[in-house]
């Protein structure tokens, strides 16, 4: 079995690492795998077959067009027909897609490509982009347009950001164009959430199956490395992009009311935004290194998710398996795996007052006994290879 998987990021953050992984199973599975990439690439084993997708040019052009006219996804022209060239050269069985609104493909050429050559293509949706004329997430602004057709985006402003113009109507009726009716097309959610809001999509009538996100458990394992120097009780926080979206304001604001006992540390912070962290915030700048992520999430003494948006986040499962409880906030699937494992608080949007109760809580929960096999990958991704072989049995 031979499987294309084309991604932003390879081997790098949540979504790379999930990606480098199903792309070992294939491997184990004595098949061949083939990672091409259009962002950033940290994948090492020669095993694993990698191709670069355009070069920064191409990145940067394809953001100029998005901030201009509102049309990511609709750049890179000359990348995405060398893409099909190197893919028609490889004769693939499965194409697996994951994000592809990284300013590095072009999904009309790549659509209308994979629909002339009937290969079977799974797509697993990181995000709500792919339904939407052009956010890829809603909830913030409690937007239901995508479910008859975006129009005066309330999220223009925001990633995939556009400056000028507002292209989401165009967008919307194009990606319905390419891939509403698509036979060949399996979408796979890690959530049940996200699978019920494609269910209310224009693609309500596609093939959704459920495949949650899972680490490493050889390598988020609890520590006992001191890797934050405290003598305060670690509230950790890890994003590697922090905005309003992720809780940044809402760490700063309940940094002023946690006890004394407490200690904020937010980790993945860039350069901009350690600067704008009260002095009493221990900020940590990104990093891939998985070690050092372990050690981290290992000495906290909570892991606190205040993200706004989001689907089904490892950082959730990575900081369960070092042994840290989670507090979340209610927001799409990230509360699942704290309701599945019961290891964790879940509070409303917003109310910092419940984190605070919330806090006082989590050692109630410590020695709450919960099945290691709901967060590791190599039962989660067997499931892809099952998936692979079934719909390669059925063609």
């Amino acid at each position: 079995m031979k499987v294309i998987q084309i991604t932003a990021f390879s081997g790098y953050g949540c979504t790379g690492r999930i990606v480098e992984a199903i792309s070992k199973k294939v491997v184990e599975n004595n098949g061949q795998a083939i990672i091409a990439w259009g962002r950033t690439n940290s994948v090492t084993d020669k095993k694993i077959t990698t191709y670069r997708i355009g070069n920064n040019l191409n990145v940067i052009f394809h953001l100029i067009k998005a901030r201009l006219f509102d049309r990511a996804g609709f750049g890179s022209k000359i990348a995405t027909k060398k893409l099909i060239r190197f893919i028609s050269n490889n004769n693939p069985d499965i194409i697996h897609l994951h994000i592809i609104h990284g300013y590095y493909i072009n999904i009309k050429l790549l659509f209308e490509f994979l629909k002339k050559t009937k290969i079977q293509v799974v797509w697993t949706f990181h995000d709500c982009w792919a339904f939407t004329g052009h956010c890829p997430y809603f909830e913030i602004k409690k937007c239901d347009k995508w479910k008859k057709l975006c129009k005066d985006c309330p999220e223009k402003k925001h990633h995939p950001k556009s400056l000028f113009w507002d292209s989401s109507k165009k967008n919307y009726i194009d990606k319905y164009k390419l891939y509403a009716n698509y036979n060949n097309l399996t979408i796979v959610t890690p959530s049940v959430w996200l699978s019920k809001l494609v269910k209310q999509s224009f693609l309500k009538d596609a093939k959704i199956k459920i495949i949650n996100n899972g680490i490493d458990l050889s390598k988020f394992y609890k520590r006992n490395k001191t890797a934050i120097k405290s003598d305060k009780k670690i509230v950790l926080g890890v994003s590697s992009v922090w905005g309003p979206e992720k809780g940044f304001d809402d760490f700063v604001k309940l940094s002023q009311d946690l006890p004394q006992e407490y200690q904020i540390v937010m980790v993945g912070l860039s350069k901009k935004k350690l600067k704008q962290l009260p002095k009493n915030i221990i900020g940590i700048k990104r990093t891939n290194n998985i070690e050092e992520l372990a050690e981290y999430y290992s000495a906290a003494f909570v892991f606190l998710n205040l993200t706004y948006s989001d689907n089904y986040p490892t950082t959730n499962l990575e900081a369960i398996a070092c042994g840290t409880p989670v507090i979340t906030y209610n927001t799409g699937g990230s509360v699942e795996i704290v309701k599945s494992t019961g290891y964790g608080k879940i509070v409303e949007q917003g109310d910092l007052k419940s984190i605070v109760d919330a806090l006082e809580e989590i050692d109630s929960i410590r020695n709450i006994k919960y099945d290691l096999k709901e967060l590791d990958q190599e039962i989660k991704f067997e499931e892809y290879y099952e998936l692979y072989e079934e719909l390669l049995k059925n063609e």
